[in-house]
């Protein structure tokens, strides 16, 4: 082999290490992602933001970590109420990644992380409250697990903007319970309503009874008023009218 044949192929395997170079030097970041850069060993203070970016390997390692909001799924949970009601409640948490530095160096998997920490954070935050609260106040149990786990999240670089609770389930004995109950006070209106309308007739009655008592020729009006109606129907009633005045004599007399 001569030198000129040494020499190109030296220019060869120097372009082709410079392509090989540039091919691990050269990354695309797209705009919901950041790159965490690292520069033998070390954080660099400052993620690299979209774009395409330069990172001198292998002194420098880059790692791409997305921004947008993750849903993530939170599998159900068998739970004790502080009444000793056994369900399952299963939940969704959405969150995202504000700092790709935080995320990477205090964290080994951030998503693993919040899901087991989603977990538990809904089941004592579940135990800790009464089966009616559960179906009743979902808003408040929703907002206390976002602010729990938010604040436990925050070392960690991510911001957890929102949580759900999806479903609650109940077993079977719980469930004829409940509307056995929900029965029972339908049942307790209906006749708290038909009281109140009772009461309202027999106030009704005596002031028509004051009225009538004032005024004598009303009972005969009255009573005239009910033989039309009657005679409006189409039937076969025979009434046979009787003064009042012929019923006194039987009636016994005040002392």
């Amino acid at each position: 082999m001569d030198i000129s044949q040494t020499i190109s192929l030296g220019w060869a395997v120097a372009f082709l290490i410079v392509l090989i170079w540039i091919w691990n030097s050269l990354y695309i970041i797209k705009e919901w992602e950041r790159g965490a850069d690292l520069r033998l060993g070390r954080m660099m203070p400052e993620a690299k933001g979209a774009g395409l970016r330069l990172v001198f390997w292998p002194i420098e390692t880059l790692y791409r970590l997305p921004l947008r909001i993750v849903t993530l799924d939170v599998p159900p949970q068998d739970i004790i109420t502080r009444d000793n009601v056994s369900v399952k409640v299963n939940a969704v948490v959405y969150f995202r990644v504000i700092d790709p530095n935080k995320a990477l160096v205090n964290v080994e998997n951030f998503m693993f992380a919040t899901s087991q920490l989603s977990q538990t954070t809904l089941r004592s935050v579940c135990g800790q409250a009464e089966l009616d609260e559960l179906l009743a106040e979902r808003e408040r149990i929703n907002e206390k697990i976002q602010t729990i786990l938010d604040a436990d999240t925050d070392p960690w670089g991510i911001k957890v903007t929102k949580v759900e609770v999806k479903q609650i389930d109940l077993p079977q004995e719980m469930q004829r319970a409940i509307a056995k109950q929900a029965e029972a006070e339908r049942e307790r209106r209906a006749k708290v309503i038909n009281a109140e309308g009772e009461l309202q007739a027999a106030e009704k009655l005596a002031e028509a009874a004051h009225i009538i008592s004032r005024e004598p020729a009303a009972i005969t009006l009255r009573y005239l008023q009910t033989l039309r109606e009657i005679a409006a129907e189409k039937n076969s009633t025979t009434l046979f009218p009787v003064p009042i005045d012929l019923l006194k004599a039987f009636l016994p007399k005040p002392e």
